[in-house]
């Protein structure tokens, strides 16, 4: 009886492994899945980076604003946009849109090694939250490391954590980490873009139109091409840089609300100011009312207008980069037209003074 018993647990034994082997097997195939797609995902969002169609913050995924950026892409390329509708939730989607005709192989390595450098870490440092005691300080840094590093690679932070696990709060010079392929956004620089002016201890926001400044000195027209201008889209938070009819480039914005809408209309490019002083005032933010109760806030890559104010010829209006890139394309502005860091950089290379600005 014994041995009937033991041949009867031995066939439960193994009739009941099977299932949590194949378990295991499928487990290892959706992993292995997994890090597929979110390879796939990341080349297209940076082969879109590298073509000047930003797709907002890299995240390894076929978010809406990365649908947009290639549907805007394609479209520079004179194609029909693509008809398949995306999926309900495309901000956390694995459909992969169609990407037919894309030299995605040209992105290779996806991912690459990077050592962390003392310069890296410079530009770090406690940054209050309250304005009254941002103003106190004579520079608004990145809150820490990762918090730099993810800026550098356009790069959200939890992603670039989920490449280098157990790596980023502890992260010191020489220290390896794995980023997309992206051309690195590099604070340093930021003083020698042309065109723009030098730092200024004058708030940015608030300095007088000065005239005939439209057309430009030659130090800041740089390189940008002739009959630039810019074209943003209120509804699809979307800003294109156009020469004629050709689309040169296209960035994700955040727009204002319906409390403090961005200007509908016809503007011009006034003044391109790097590393900008801002005047912080809650009546003005909240209601558009200029106050007597404000904050002057000092330049850094966390500043509220981040590295770049572009002003436009409607004093307060710009713009800007941001101290929150994860707010590009979903939240929305005090009436200003807000980029990330890395994009604003580079449209101040692609504009000038005096060039149209179309809001719509």
């Amino acid at each position: 009886m014994n041995a009937v018993l033991r041949v009867v647990l031995v066939a439960v034994l193994i009739t009941s492994s099977i299932p949590q082997a194949s378990a295991k097997r499928k487990a290892a195939r959706a992993s292995k899945s997994t890090k597929a797609e979110i390879e796939a995902a990341t080349r297209l969002q940076v082969f879109l980076d590298h073509a000047n169609f930003g797709p907002g913050k890299i995240d390894g995924r076929y978010n809406d604003l990365t649908r947009k950026a290639l549907a805007v892409y394609r479209e520079s390329r004179g194609e029909q946009p693509q008809t398949t509708p995306p999926p309900q939730s495309t901000r956390k989607s694995t459909v992969a849109p169609d990407v037919t005709g894309l030299d995605l192989a040209s992105v290779d390595p996806v991912f690459i090694p990077y050592t962390v450098t003392d310069a890296d870490l410079q530009n770090i440092g406690p940054s209050p939250k309250e304005p009254a005691q941002q103003a106190k300080l004579k520079f608004l840094p990145y809150h820490d490391p990762a918090d730099a590093i993810a800026e550098k690679f356009h790069s959200e932070i939890h992603f670039l954590e989920q490449l280098n696990p157990h790596k980023l709060k502890t992260l010191k010079p020489g220290d390896q980490l794995m980023v997309p392929n992206v051309e690195p956004f590099e604070f340093a620089s930021v003083k020698e873009i042309k065109p723009g002016s030098e730092v200024s201890s004058h708030a940015a926001n608030e300095m007088e139109d000065q005239p005939g400044t439209q057309a430009g000195t030659p130090e800041q027209t740089g390189g940008a091409p002739a009959g630039v201008f810019i074209k943003i889209d209120t509804k699809t938070n979307i800003l294109e840089v156009r020469e004629g009819e050709k689309l040169l480039a296209a960035y994700p914005v955040t727009v204002g609300s319906a409390h403090l809408a961005s200007p509908i209309g016809e503007w011009k490019v006034r003044r391109i100011t790097k590393l900008p002083t801002f005047r912080w005032d809650k009546e003005m933010l909240q209601h558009g009312q200029r106050s007597g109760n404000f904050h002057l806030l000092p330049p850094g890559p966390r500043n509220p207008v981040g590295v770049m104010w572009i002003a436009l010829n409607k004093k307060g209006i710009g713009i800007h980069g941001t101290n929150d890139p994860g707010s590009i394309g979903h939240a929305a502005s005090h009436g200003c037209i807000r980029l990330a860091n890395w994009d604003v950089v580079r449209l101040a290379t692609k504009i000038k003074p005096g060039d149209n600005v179309s809001i719509h």
